[in-house]
C-alpha cells in the first residue's frame, strides 16, 4: 500500500515507539490520528506532525469507538492501523515474603496488551472491510506489537510474556480471517529499545543490556521500529508473519 494520502491510526502514539511511528507515517504522507491514554501527549505529537491527537483507553470499547469516530471525521476512514499501546511489568510469581503475585496484576497486563489490542482491531477492522479495495485488492493493513518476551520471557515476566505471546498467536488466524477482505496482519516483536522507560534506567544498566545484543551492540532505535512498521505497510507480500526486531538477541532467564 502506498502510504501517501492514507489515513492511519497509531495507538500508544504519545511517546516511544508509537510516537516515532506516527512521525514516520506522517513523513511518508499519511494523515495520522494519534491515540493514547495520555491525551495531552497524543495532542503534542499530533501537533508536531500535522495530525490529530485523541485520548483513548484501548480497553474500553466506548473510548475506542469515540476515538475512531473522531479520527474518521478528521481524516476519513483509516486503512492503516498501528497497535503499539501497551504496558510492562516485572513481578515474580512468588514474592520474597512468600505471597503469590496478585491476580489483578496479571489480569491488568492481559487486559491492556492482549484484550486491548484485540479490541482496537475488531472495531477498526469493522470499518476497514467496508472500504472499496485498492487497485491490488487490498483494503487495509494492521501492524501489532509483541515483544521478544513472547518467546524468551525472563524471570518475573509471566504476565508480560503471556500477553505478548497472545498477540503473536493472534497474528496468523487474524491474517487468515481477514484475507477474504484484502486486509493484512503483521506483528513486530521488538527486543531492547531505547524508549523513554528504558532511558530512565541508569546508564550502566543500559550499557549492560546493550552488551547482551549480538549485533548491532546497542539498544534499538525507535526510528528502526518505525521504518519496519512503514515498510510492512508498503510490502504487499508481508502477511501473517511475526518479525523479531532484536539484533539476534535471545533473552537469558534473568
Amino acid at each position: 500500500m502506498n502510504i501517501q494520502g492514507q489515513a492511519a491510526i497509531v495507538t500508544g502514539g504519545a511517546s516511544g515507539l508509537g510516537a516515532q511511528t506516527a512521525r514516520e507515517l506522517a513523513k511518508r504522507g499519511a494523515k495520522v490520528a494519534v491515540f493514547d491514554r495520555n491525551a495531552e501527549g497524543a495532542k503534542a505529537v499530533a501537533a508536531e506532525i500535522g495530525g490529530i491527537g485523541i485520548g483513548c483507553d484501548i480497553t474500553s470499547s466506548d473510548s475506542v469507538i469515540a476515538a475512531l469516530n473522531a479520527a474518521r471525521e478528521a481524516h476519513g476512514p483509516a486503512r492503516i492501523l498501528m497497535n503499539i499501546a501497551g504496558i510492562g511489568t516485572a513481578k515474580r510469581l512468588i514474592g520474597k515474603d512468600g505471597t503469590p503475585m496478585p491476580l489483578e496484576d496479571f489480569r491488568r497486563v492481559i487486559e491492556v496488551n492482549l484484550i486491548g489490542t484485540f479490541n482496537v482491531i475488531r472495531l477498526a477492522t469493522a470499518e476497514i472491510v467496508k472500504l472499496d479495495p485498492l487497485q491490488d485488492g487490498e483494503r487495509g493493513v494492521i501492524v501489532n506489537t509483541a515483544s521478544v518476551a513472547a518467546f524468551d520471557g525472563q524471570v518475573g515476566q509471566e504476565a508480560y510474556a503471556a500477553s505478548k505471546g497472545g498477540v503473536v498467536s493472534l497474528t496468523l488466524p487474524l491474517a487468515r480471517d481477514l484475507a477474504q477482505f484484502g486486509v493484512r496482519v503483521v506483528t513486530i516483536a521488538p527486543g531492547l529499545f531505547l524508549t523513554p522507560l528504558m532511558a530512565e534506567l541508569p546508564l550502566p544498566v543500559q550499557e549492560s543490556l546493550a552488551a547482551s545484543i549480538p549485533f548491532p551492540k546497542r539498544l534499538g532505535k525507535p526510528e528502526e521500529f518505525a521504518h519496519l512498521a512503514a515498510a510492512i505497510v508498503e510490502n504487499l507480500a508481508l502477511n501473517g508473519e511475526v518479525i523479531r526486531l532484536d539484533g539476534a538477541l535471545r533473552m537469558a532467564p534473568r
